[in-house]
């Protein structure tokens, strides 16, 4: 952790790219945790895990700390989802601090390209999905859903 190094440099950069990724597609949607939060959660996880991963001996586990990442995002999770009228919301955004505290610590065991990979797939199945569902509503709101509709009026 020497910031006098290009190792120390490239994970902050990979860190700040990774979370700059999925903060941008939750940003431009309006999401709770955007590019800021995305950011923090990517980088502080990758500085846990590589202190962690830093201290050796015969006693030290650096998936100790990791395990203490997970229990801690999931409180941070959890402060995204809110229940209002009945409906539960910020499910989505919380799965995504997951993801972000996972490839966060993918950075901190050194592991730069499947984070930035990780980071491009995850953008790629919140819009890919979206846009499934947005035609799936078309379908059911469309054309069909009115002869069906007719249908069970006629019986």
């Amino acid at each position: 952790m020497n910031p006098l190094t290009s190792q120390f440099w490239i994970g902050v950069g990979c860190a700040v790219l990774c979370g700059a990724i999925l903060g941008f597609e939750r940003q431009i949607r309006g999401k709770p945790a955007g590019i800021r939060t995305s950011i923090l959660i990517c980088l502080a996880t990758s500085i846990f895990i590589h202190l962690g991963a830093s201290f050796g001996g015969p006693h030290v586990d650096p998936t100790r700390v990791l395990a203490q990442v997970v229990t801690g995002v999931g409180f941070l999770g959890a402060g995204v989802i809110l229940a209002r009228e009945g409906l539960v919301v910020g499910v989505t955004s919380a799965a995504v601090i997951w993801v972000l505290a996972g490839i966060g610590a993918m950075i901190g065991f050194r592991k730069f390209t499947p984070a930035i990979a990780l980071s491009v797939v995850t953008v790629a199945i919140l819009t890919g999905i979206e846009f499934l569902e947005r035609g799936i509503h078309r379908l059911r709101s469309g054309f069909h859903a009115g002869n069906e509709d007719r249908k069970t009026s006629d019986v």
